[in-house]
């Protein structure tokens, strides 16, 4: 099973490099498999061709949650590691994904009418949002007048505006620069009163 992951993470990681590097219309399934050091078993063993490879960023950005996880500690409460969490995340994004890959992929999500890999619940990263949220209530850090599943959904929704917003002006800013400035503002709502203090 280990093998399998490793395989698919080769092959997602070196297509999503090659993208970024000559992007996505001039590199073809040959070079991501010479790439990615895998075959064309394996490549079609997963995806049914580059397109489908536009999917694959949820489970490249699963994967970096996944890495930042054991980077939070104790001491942050959880309004500190949505902020920790979203740094990083577009730090990641903008340094290696282009506003026009991002494009490409919410354009595919707005028109599928089968499965929405970015807002599939069982993504790691809604259910590392839903443990975040959860404690943070119980702690008295978030706000009781919404559901967890409602904390989930806005904190999903604000960063899929400021990615939005991104990517229709072409990437004209730093999308984690933009974001320390606005998602604090976006996330004051959602704080308990006793620790929403600047």
């Amino acid at each position: 099973m280990k093998r399998t992951s490793t395989t698919k993470k080769r092959i997602v990681t070196a297509a999503w490099k090659l993208f970024y590097e000559q992007g996505y219309d001039n590199t073809t399934v040959e070079e991501i498999i010479f790439e990615s050091g895998t075959s064309k078993g394996s490549f079609y063993h997963y995806f049914e061709g580059k397109d489908a490879l536009l999917s694959s960023l949820s489970y490249l950005f699963d994967e970096k949650y996944e890495e930042l996880v054991h980077q939070l500690t104790p001491e942050q409460d959880a309004y500190e590691k949505l902020i920790f969490l979203n740094r990083n995340l577009f730090e990641m994004i903008d340094n290696g994904i282009s506003p026009e890959l991002l494009t490409r992929l919410y354009s595919t999500q707005l028109t599928t009418r089968g499965e929405k890999h970015l807002l599939n619940r069982s993504r790691f990263y809604y259910k590392l949002l839903h443990k975040i949220m959860l404690e943070g209530q119980q702690a008295d850090q978030l706000c009781h007048d919404m559901t967890v599943g409602e904390l989930v959904k806005y904190y999903a929704m604000c960063e899929r505006a400021l990615i939005y917003e991104w990517c229709m002006i072409g990437g004209e800013y730093s999308l984690r620069e933009y974001s320390a400035k606005i998602l604090p503002k976006m996330l004051q709502s959602i704080r308990s009163p006793q620790s929403n203090i600047e």
